[in-house]
């Protein structure tokens, strides 16, 4: 069968290429056996600071040798968790913007740019038109592209490929699999995740350097 195709009751193989999340029961339910680069993944939270900086440590470690986005993030990053996190802040680059439309644009800016590694939006609020012109842009590069998105919108329609709802469990996070390319899975997983109390404040101590302005994104992401 060509890698392109993929039988329901199995999981996708495809062509895209993947970065291992470091969690290998989450790694084994993922098509490609990684999250996928150059596409749309939406992380559905309960709530922020459940536990998502942690899940995406490895991912983020493998991919920081270019720049790490950080698109209106719910809190101020803070440059000696997230260096505890093993994500050097110098690599960091903190955006936020007045204006959704001003998140955006500077979302789409730097997926095309194709100059960094991966990229963390937190948005409440996405209209389906957007999230198709997102996913569209993603395919322009090589880019982790994560969208962090209040929980209710598991309801809503989206072109990402990947979706995964979070919820905090006792010595972890229990993860849905709302979309993904293969079979159904009803049951969660949960998966364990080692606490420290800088990663449990993943955003408090020291801030990063004053946010860059959205307007101002372009000439930064093609140096």
């Amino acid at each position: 069968m060509h890698p392109a195709l993929w039988r329901a009751s199995q999981l996708a193989r495809g062509s895209t290429r993947c970065v291992d999340t470091g969690h290998a029961p989450l790694s084994s339910q993922l098509p490609g056996g990684g999250w996928p680069v150059g596409t749309l993944v939406e992380l559905l939270q309960q709530q922020p600071g459940i536990g998502e900086m942690r899940l995406l440590r490895p991912a983020l470690q493998a991919c920081a040798e270019r720049r790490i986005v950080l698109l209106q993030p719910p809190h101020p990053p803070q440059a000696l968790a997230l260096a505890a996190l093993g994500l050097p802040p110098s690599q960091l680059l903190w955006l936020r913007t007045q204006r959704s439309a001003d998140a955006l644009w500077a979302a789409e800016q730097v997926l095309r740019s194709g100059s960094c590694g991966a990229l963390l939006f937190w948005a409440n609020h996405v209209r389906g038109e957007s999230l198709r012109r997102l996913h569209l842009a993603a395919q322009h590069g090589e880019t982790l592209f994560f969208m962090l998105r209040p929980l209710a919108a598991a309801q809503d329609a989206s072109p990402a490929p990947l979706r995964l709802a979070l919820r905090p469990a006792a010595g972890g996070m229990s993860i849905d699999f709302v979309k993904r390319r293969g079979p159904q899975r009803d049951a969660p997983l949960f998966l364990p995740l080692t606490p420290s109390l800088l990663q449990r404040h993943a955003f408090v101590d020291r801030p990063v350097p004053v946010p860059a302005a959205a307007r101002g994104l372009q000439p930064q992401l093609v140096q």
